[in-house]
């Protein structure tokens, strides 16, 4: 399908299905959710922010650009001692694909090797694009084929993965991530749950594209997962703004910190703690992380939003302001992993 990505950049494996469902609101999407209509089969409004939110954005990019370059080329490091020059990065539509992106970029860079790209879709209750998955077996060797994704939240992409890679076994189900605050992973950038800025936004940072869609009324046995294009927003495409920002950075003398912090506890571990403590009966509620919970400010309906300390700004500043543009709660308490954790609201409880 048409992104506003380079083709040498990514291959999309994505039916481009434009025109061809409409866009929920956010209330309408989560009743429908809440009734039991899975979210892959709608879409909600894309997210139009505001220049405070933008200013914030920028903020974010130029505090934490250097730092994110820092965990790809650890990322990439440890990538390549697991599978070789000719490793094969598939990336999670969509916010795995611009950290797929900067991979390759950072190959091509310090080892001259064009390593290939595809973004597929994958979606939790539902699984892997099987036909997206033939597509790349017939050309490549399953144990060369890295998984990549932007974060990791309570890990539950993590275990949609494991059951998706069954069926055939020479595919491995770790997964590669920019930050794992988790824990889950020990392909990652990084353990700590900072901000990469891509989080921040939606379509205008991930080529213009759409989270992914499967449904039977428009994706047929045959097809890839779907996507929408967003001609509309071509004026502020910021995807390859936010590439090269990061990929400036890429230096080979940098001095890169490959350790990983021990966890007490695992981020689903955690995650069901809080549920626990706020009477939250679906863990599906409940969204660790600072990528996570900024999602559920822009496309769910939160009831409230847990921060470690309001006063890390430099982390949480566009949360800070969504949740303020939203009138959502903002309430501090200990979390242990996670700089922040979104709560979804449950319509069908007196809360």
């Amino acid at each position: 399908m048409k992104t506003s990505y380079n083709p040498e950049d990514v291959t999309v494996l994505l039916k481009d299905i434009t025109g061809r469902i409409k866009p929920l609101s956010t209330q309408e999407r989560e009743k429908k959710i809440q009734q039991g209509v899975h979210y892959s089969e709608m879409l909600p409004l894309e997210y139009r922010p505001s220049e405070q939110y933008m200013k914030l954005y920028r903020e974010a990019l130029a505090l934490h650009s250097k730092k994110t370059a820092e965990a790809v080329q650890v990322l990439g490091e440890k990538i390549l001692s697991q599978k070789g020059k000719e490793a094969v990065l598939v990336s999670l539509a969509r916010a795995g694909t611009p950290i797929g992106i900067l991979l390759k970029r950072y190959f091509q860079k310090m080892y001259g090797m064009d390593v290939p790209h595809y973004t597929i879709s994958i979606i939790r209750g539902k699984g892997i694009d099987k036909n997206a998955m033939d597509y790349i077996l017939k050309r490549h060797t399953a144990e060369k084929i890295q998984f990549v994704d932007g974060w990791i939240g309570k890990g539950a992409i993590i275990k949609q993965l494991q059951k998706a890679t069954e069926y055939d076994k020479r595919l491995s189900s770790e997964l590669a991530v920019l930050a794992d605050p988790a824990g889950m992973t020990r392909l990652c950038g990084t353990t700590e749950d900072f901000l990469i800025p891509s989080a921040c936004l939606n379509a205008v940072v991930s080529g213009l594209f759409s989270r992914t869609v499967c449904s039977n009324d428009i994706i047929t046995e045959q097809d890839f997962h779907g996507a929408v294009y967003y001609k509309e927003l071509e004026s502020e495409d910021l995807s390859y703004d936010f590439i090269e920002n990061i990929q400036k950075h890429f230096h080979k003398n940098a001095v890169l910190d490959f350790s990983k912090k021990v966890q007490q506890k695992t981020g689903w571990q955690e995650a069901e703690e809080i549920a626990a403590k706020f009477h939250i009966k679906d863990i599906n509620f409940v969204k660790p992380g600072i990528g996570e919970t900024t999602r559920v400010l822009l496309r769910r309906m939160p009831w409230k939003i847990l921060v470690r300390d309001k006063k890390e700004t430099q982390y949480i500043g566009h949360i800070l302001k969504l949740a303020e543009e939203k009138s959502v709660a903002v309430e501090e308490y200990p979390l242990q992993a996670y700089r922040a954790c979104g709560l979804i609201r449950d319509l069908n409880a007196d809360v």
